[in-house]
């Protein structure tokens, strides 16, 4: 998703903040992060890929090209690659908005598969969970592709089938507004959870083995996500609701339901989803200003987004609001993992979609989570589970389930 605060943003509204006493990674916590297999399943960072200027092989630092995904900050942080995303803004529900949809989302799994044939000896597409060891083996990065927001199959819904040939192994139904397949978790429901359309998504996703995501949906669609699908869903970029109630996050009834169907929530470190950032009813008013400034969300384009988010810095300074720190997303996260079990947690932090927190502002940081599982007592295992296994796991799980269906069909 495009950030709520933006990698940008935060990095200057930081500034109004008094810096933490750096995490400490030992020898030892370093070690195991280099030898797992670690893996991030919400990368906004394809965004990025068509904007002149800015490359994935160079540190990019410098605003308005700065992320916080590219390959020296995977390589400092020990990042194997992850889970891509093909995100499309939610725009209206006309015939044209849908064509509109339609085109933003093959756009964006064209420059996608444009960085993988320019880049073969750097990154390679993922297509099966096994496919996550043997890239990281041969010394380059993992590349699975997901889908956030359906609205790109609106107009055309077999389209999820040339996605899935060229390679999305993951689908979220929806975004911050509801759709033509399900209720957003940000807006009052118009479906009481899927649609008939949706319904028919979630069997072919299921046909196909593509694994179902469940973040930004609400409730209902949990519930009904759960009763539906033949294989296990995640939750790719999702917090607790029992740390921080939040529409975006999930309570601990579902998590663990959740992990009793075999699923993974993957804990997303997005400051507004994680604590209390003391937003007011002027500051959304005034927020909701600047988006419709610029033409809304899904209308925004590309170039746009620094003046946004330096425009949204100021504001947050304005209203002084407060900035999550990494404890707070630990919070979530040993919470997640007391409830639902290290097999069924992992790690999606929307990175450049509005994740990172004060203390991790960029996955050159990631080895402070492996170094605080491991003092919190988590054993190699768990904590290579929770980094990749975890996930993989249900991507095969998915994949059964539509091998299983084309040999009953057959």
């Amino acid at each position: 998703m495009k950030p709520l605060l933006s990698g940008l943003a935060l990095a200057l509204s930081l500034a109004c903040v008094p810096a933490l006493a750096a995490d400490t990674v030992s020898a030892e916590a370093r070690a195991l992060h280099e030898r797992i297999l670690t893996l991030d399943s919400h990368l906004d960072t394809p965004m990025f890929f068509a904007r002149e200027g800015w490359d994935i092989l160079q540190r990019n630092d410098t605003a308005p090209l700065n992320s916080q995904v590219d390959l020296p900050k995977m390589v400092e942080g020990g990042l194997d690659g992850g889970v891509w995303v093909i995100y499309t803004g939610q725009r209206g529900r006309t015939p044209a908005d849908d064509l509109a949809a339609r085109d933003h989302g093959l756009t964006r799994l064209v420059e996608i598969r444009e960085l993988l044939a320019a880049h073969p000896d750097t990154f390679e597409l993922a297509l099966t969970a096994d496919d996550a060891a043997r890239i990281r083996d041969a010394g380059k990065r993992v590349v699975y592709i997901s889908i956030e927001n359906a609205s790109p199959l609106s107009a055309d819904p077999s389209l999820l089938g040339f996605y899935h040939r060229m390679g999305v192994r993951v689908l979220g139904l929806v975004h911050t507004s509801n759709n033509d397949f399900a209720d957003s978790a940000s807006t009052p429901p118009e479906w009481n959870g899927l649609s008939d359309k949706g319904r028919a998504l979630v069997a072919e996703a299921n046909r196909l083995g593509i694994v179902l995501d469940h973040s930004h949906a609400s409730d209902a669609v949990f519930d009904q996500l759960i009763a539906l699908s033949k294989a296990p869903i995640i939750l790719s970029h999702t917090g607790a609701d029992a740390v921080y109630e939040h529409p975006r996050n999930i309570d601990d009834a579902r998590i663990r339901t959740l992990a009793e169907h075999g699923g993974v929530i993957l804990v997303n470190s997005l400051g507004s989803y994680l604590i209390d950032t003391g937003a007011t009813p002027a500051y959304r008013e005034e927020v909701a200003a600047l988006f419709d400034r610029f033409g809304g969300r899904a209308n925004m384009r590309d170039a746009d987004w620094h003046e946004f988010d330096r425009l949204r810095a100021e504001l947050d300074a304005k209203h002084g609001l407060k900035q999550a720190t990494l404890d707070d997303y630990f919070a979530h996260i040993l919470h997640i993992i007391e409830v639902a079990g290290p097999e069924h947690v992992g790690f999606g932090a929307d990175w450049d979609g509005g994740g990172g927190v004060v203390g991790m502002e960029d996955v050159s940081d990631l080895p402070k989570i492996t170094a605080r599982l491991l003092e919190a007592g988590y054993t190699e295992a768990q904590i290579e589970a929770m980094w990749s296994g975890n996930l993989l796991r249900v991507i095969r799980q998915a994949q059964a389930v539509a091998e299983a269906e084309a040999q009953t069909a057959s």
